[in-house]
């Protein structure tokens, strides 16, 4: 019986990858303009509600286990993915950053599974999990692609990791595997709000000028997905891909590292052209060159801070911060230590940059800074 569902799930995606494939050649045949507009959008909303179809149909293969994926327990404060084509040397960067060993070959599909590993930076812990190469037509179940494209998802953060003696097709051809995949790198959530109602029709606002889509496009969208009675507001000048990614509502949104390897095998004038590249940080995992330059980078783009905690009558405890995401409040940096401490919260004492003299009085909306020092005091 499970053969009999594995072999009618086989048979169905490769349908809609059919399918898939014939709206993106349409696609491809229609001239861009304010004429066909209206048109795109729908193909699009229709190629996004395939791979939803896709996606589901593959987690529902076995009963609840579908396809087995790569079980990795998450510890530390943040997690990071290596992700990138076979041989670019990620198995060496995770090598040369932890303690973890990863099998290295000049082989291609050296590593075959998720291999985890810890960093130690600014008191932080950082998870770093080195992931097997993907290929292209990942997103579609070649390979392993898509257990590795899913415990992407869960990273806060994504490093690319590139061979610069290779073409910088490789970059535009991962990033479109991720994206099909529902990951939006190096962007945020689009500002758009969508209410349904029980009747009314659809209704269109905005408080800005709108550029890239008409009432038009947005309603042809919204009957693809049979969402007749809403009210939309854009907040900003969003696309249609943009208004597809709200409606579908699956969608991951994280930073993401481009990391240039093997830099030792190229010209400075080279590393120059490479540098024009955003949110880039060229490396040799090898040689071990710039690899603080990289924590640095890992470090800003996940956008952390620490905060350092000061038992009543003592000093600070500066060897174990407390990390939070960028511009937490009192109230979060209690439930980060306890999740009861702030029913028996009182008040705080904040010496630091957030401050207005130290120390100061607060209360658990105050918004602390990095390197902040916290004494909590209960109530009695």
């Amino acid at each position: 019986f499970f053969d009999g569902v594995c072999r009618w799930v086989k048979v169905n995606n490769m349908s809609v990858l059919q399918k898939i494939a014939d709206i993106e050649a349409e696609m491809a045949r229609t001239q861009k303009n304010k004429a066909t507009m209206s048109h795109l959008g729908s193909l699009k909303a229709k190629i996004a509600k395939l791979r939803r179809e896709l996606l589901s149909e593959t987690k529902g293969a076995g009963g609840g286990g579908g396809i087995p994926g790569f079980d990795v327990a998450r510890t530390g404060d943040a997690r990071i993915g290596y992700i990138g084509f076979p041989s670019v040397g990620k198995s060496t960067l995770l090598n040369k950053m932890t303690s973890t060993f990863s099998e290295v070959a000049e082989y291609e599909f050296t590593t075959l599974t998720c291999v985890p590993g810890v960093v130690r930076y600014r008191g932080a812990k950082l998870q770093m999990l080195d992931l097997p190469g993907i290929i292209e037509g990942a997103k579609d179940g070649k390979g392993r692609g898509r257990q590795v494209i899913a415990v992407a998802r869960t990273c806060n953060l994504i490093l690319l990791v590139l061979d610069v003696q290779k073409p910088m097709t490789h970059k535009l051809i991962i990033e479109r595997e991720l994206e099909g995949y529902g990951i939006r790198m190096n962007t945020h959530v689009p500002n758009i709000s969508i209410k349904t109602k029980e009747r009314g029709g659809l209704t269109v606002s905005s408080t800005c000028k709108l550029t890239q889509v008409d009432t038009e496009v947005v309603t042809n969208v919204m009957k693809e997905y049979r969402m007749n009675s809403v009210d939309i507001c854009f907040k900003e000048d969003a696309t249609v891909d943009q208004l597809v990614d709200v409606i579908e509502g699956n969608r991951v949104y994280c930073s993401c590292i481009y990391v240039m390897n093997k830099i030792d095998q190229i010209t400075v004038e080279e590393l120059d052209i490479i540098n024009r590249i955003p949110h880039n940080c060229p490396i040799s995992a090898k040689d071990e060159w710039n690899l603080d330059g990289l924590l640095e980078c890992i470090w800003e783009h996940l956008d952390l801070i620490r905060v350092y905690t000061k038992p009543k009558g003592q000093i600070p405890d500066y060897n174990e911060p407390v990390i939070l995401k960028s511009d937490p409040t009192v109230e979060d940096f209690c439930n980060k230590l306890h999740r009861m401490m702030i029913k028996s919260f009182k008040h705080a004492w904040v010496w630091g940059s957030s401050a207005k003299h130290n120390p100061q009085k607060v209360g658990k909306d105050h918004v602390l800074k990095d390197e902040d020092i916290v004494q909590i005091v209960k109530k009695i």
